[in-house]
């Protein structure tokens, strides 16, 4: 073959990769934002909500060590969570006030938006971890819900999301998965565990970091965040462990405070530190006796 038909057939080859690559896009876009709108079917368990003062009060603490508020704000208002890399995401205000999306929400759509991840219209909720919390206890649960019940109304933010063409493909052909899709909605919540420091409530407590680091705890890039977004650590023993960093539960628990490591350094700004430095002592000393029982993993191998 001479060199100006090969030049020929290599140019044709690869005009025809590009042009399928922008058909795969374009068809994964629809399909990616056909599928944001499909109807999730699933029954929902009953709970019961008594909102006494105990229970309301226990609930505001999980909304503000849990990561409710990252997103969502202290009061509930709403903001704006990512504008980078193309992404433009605003959490919803989830008060009844002016732009509220729960003004109607009756417990049942509580219990299916925070633990299944799938809102009262049957659609996904969109960005929302909701894995990291659909295996809260029931009374744990109970409680969140009890203090969500009762914010004040304030005037605040409507959801947006707006995410890269690419993303919306890579969610059409399951490579991103929204909460619904991982949370496995037959599974019961947890059984009741004591608060102490634990390895067995230290458990309980990691699955709030699941939606970043992974249902394994060993990080990794995290699916659909803009690519300035760091890998998130390692947090099990294995190889590339961020966890080598704090040998004892003192130096840990400096970190979630802090937001800084050992050696003065500043940990990624995408960490929860607002959320994470409420944290009670029981609850950072059981996550770290937690961290240091789990099986080891490389980083960012599920």
């Amino acid at each position: 073959m001479s060199m100006s038909k090969w030049v020929k057939r290599t140019s044709i080859a690869l005009v025809g990769l590009a042009l399928l690559g922008v058909a795969a896009t374009v068809v994964g876009k629809a399909l990616g934002e056909r599928k944001m709108m499909r109807n999730v079917v699933l029954q929902v368990r009953p709970l019961d909500v008594l909102p006494d003062p105990a229970r309301i009060e226990h609930g505001r603490y999980l909304y503000n060590t849990r990561g409710c508020a990252e997103c969502h704000g202290a009061n509930g208002a709403g903001k704006t969570v990512i504008s980078d890399g193309g992404m433009h995401v605003v959490a919803p205000n989830i008060t009844a006030g002016p732009n509220g999306t729960t003004a109607r929400y009756q417990l049942v759509d509580w219990v299916r938006t925070v633990r299944h991840g799938v809102k009262p219209n049957g659609n996904p909720v969109m960005i929302m971890p909701s894995e990291d919390y659909s295996r809260l206890t029931d009374e744990d649960m109970a409680a969140l819900i009890a203090f969500l019940q009762q914010m004040r109304p304030v005037p605040g933010s409507k959801a947006v999301i707006e995410v890269p063409v690419p993303v919306k493909a890579l969610y059409a052909f399951g490579v991103i998965q929204d909460a619904s899709e991982k949370i496995d909605h037959a599974q019961p919540p947890f059984r009741p565990v004591s608060a102490a420091v634990t390895p067995e409530y230290g458990a309980y407590v990691a699955n709030a970091c699941i939606g970043c680091h992974g249902a394994t705890l060993s990080g990794g890039r995290i699916p659909g965040t803009p690519p300035s977004w760091p890998a998130a650590a390692n947090l099990t023993p294995g190889k590339g462990s961020a966890m080598t960093r704090y040998p004892t539960p003192e130096l840990f628990m400096a970190m979630l405070h802090s937001g800084q490591r050992p050696d003065g350094k500043p940990v990624s700004a995408v960490m929860p530190f607002g959320s994470l430095k409420q944290m009670n002592e029981i609850d950072m000393r059981a996550l770290y006796a937690y961290l240091k029982t789990v099986p080891p993993r490389e980083a960012g191998r599920h």
